[in-house]
């Protein structure tokens, strides 16, 4: 798909074969940008091996270089989203997945700790910290781009597609990291086997810049654009309204599933089942392989059903049964049994479909075209910095001072709640139309 000429009448309904052509290709980068970002927590094991041979905490370091490259998500949030609103969702879409791919592939072909000491792992968390700017730039930019582009009352719908897309780029870097700890071993995968997980981003990057330079930006973005109606400061209008104010701050609070789902029932869940539950790193990641095939099953279910019956209830629902299954859930996943494990795992997968699958589209809809992708962008990577990229080292720190391996039991439910309550107090958009101002 080519870009809409300058001169050309912006459209004001997307028929469905343009938005579906729009949605697989947004799709397509999605996927490699969030495989970049996923594939460094699947590692974590070998490479707290290969980067702090020398300590005793090497996994608490390397989820700590995870840790701190979130906090660098705002900012990638407030530059690419003010640009984005500036001159246009497209052009940023295309920054933000050449800089993780050439940041991830630079990981693949990093000297060890053992070739040049400790500039190895600076150098490495440097890198993620690359990545976690990125990332910042992408999620409110590609949700946005979608849902702009989505018809009316399917909103839902198209955009859960995109988090289908995420998860299966964490499902392809779990059978990668699965397939390749158990072909080479662990001395081979320590010795040159780790890399290549990281340099299949550039294939990957390659395919989702030549897809996302080839699709024209969305019909909101053209409209305001051909008004003159643009923020001349997104991020600072939207700190003027106390609507807006009151949306980034919703924004911040709703997500707070994320940090216990997103982050750790998936990119943390193989070295917990590893490291604190004693499974084989082979079977902690097919358990999460198992997890994240129910997800992807169950997410676009949530996003149509969120079409029907509004966003508010379907979080809602998600979040009371979180609370319930979170400690019963990982009840099975600690007895040792794979069979037991998988099903515990597949059923807090399915339930947090329903708040992976809605989240975005919800947040969309909370801010209007004009400042949608620095005020969405700001509040969601916030919460991203706050309460997801620390949860991997968090659940690290207090299973070790406690003992207690139900410790992300505990901060699924408490995520949960606190979801529902943020949740309690939005305005449900799901059957209006996006505002652009």
């Amino acid at each position: 798909m080519t870009s809409i000429p300058a001169n050309a009448a912006v459209p004001t309904v997307i028929d469905a074969g343009t938005a579906r052509k729009v949605t697989l290709a947004g799709c397509v980068g999605i996927f490699a940008e969030l495989y970049d970002n996923g594939i460094f927590g699947f590692m974590a094991a070998t490479l707290a091996v290969v980067f702090f041979p020398q300590s005793d905490n090497a996994v608490e370091l390397v989820f700590l270089g995870y840790a701190v490259s979130f906090f660098f998500r705002p900012l990638g949030g407030i530059i690419c989203g003010f640009l984005g609103d500036r001159i246009g969702r497209q052009r940023m879409l295309v920054f933000v997945i050449l800089l993780i791919s050439v940041a991830t592939a630079a990981i693949g072909v990093l000297p060890t700790y053992a070739s040049i000491g400790i500039a190895a792992p600076v150098l490495l968390i440097l890198l993620r910290v690359l990545q976690g700017f990125s990332v910042g730039g992408e999620a409110a930019g590609a949700m946005s781009f979608l849902a702009e582009h989505a018809p009316e009352g399917k909103r839902g719908r198209y955009t859960s597609y995109a988090q289908i897309a995420s998860f299966l780029s964490l499902l392809t870097g779990t059978i990668i990291a699965a397939a390749m700890t158990a072909g080479l071993g662990s001395d081979r995968m320590e010795s040159f086997g780790w890399r290549i997980p990281f340099l299949l981003a550039v294939p990957l990057g390659i395919t989702g810049i030549y897809i996302r330079k080839r699709i024209g930006d969305t019909p909101n973005f053209l409209r305001l654009q051909e008004e003159g109606g643009l923020s001349r400061n997104p991020l600072k209008e939207a700190f003027s309204s106390p609507e807006h104010r009151r949306a980034m701050l919703l924004a911040l609070f709703i997500p707070l599933m994320n940090g216990s789902g997103y982050y750790v029932l998936f990119s943390y869940m193989p070295t917990f089942m590893s490291k604190v539950l004693h499974f084989t790193k082979v079977q902690g990641l097919l358990v999460t392989a198992a997890s994240l095939v129910a997800i992807s099953i169950a997410i676009p279910y949530m996003g149509s059903w969120s079409d029907k019956v509004g966003r508010k209830r379907v979080l809602a629902t998600a979040a009371v049964a979180m609370a319930i299954a979170g400690v019963p859930c990982y009840l099975l996943i600690g007895t040792g049994s794979v069979p037991l494990a998988i099903l515990g795992a597949s059923i807090m997968a399915v339930i947090f479909a329903g708040h992976t699958g809605v989240i975005h589209i919800l947040l969309v809809e909370l801010f209007p075209t004009r400042v949608r992708y620095s005020a969405y962008g700001l509040g969601y990577n916030v919460s991203a910095a706050l309460f997801g990229g620390t949860a991997p080292l968090l659940m690290t720190y207090l299973i070790g001072k406690t003992g207690d391996v139900h410790v992300p039991a505990y901060y699924a439910v408490i995520t949960a709640l606190g979801t529902l309550i943020a949740v309690s107090r939005v305005k449900d958009r799901a059957h209006l139309p996006l505002r652009d101002a």
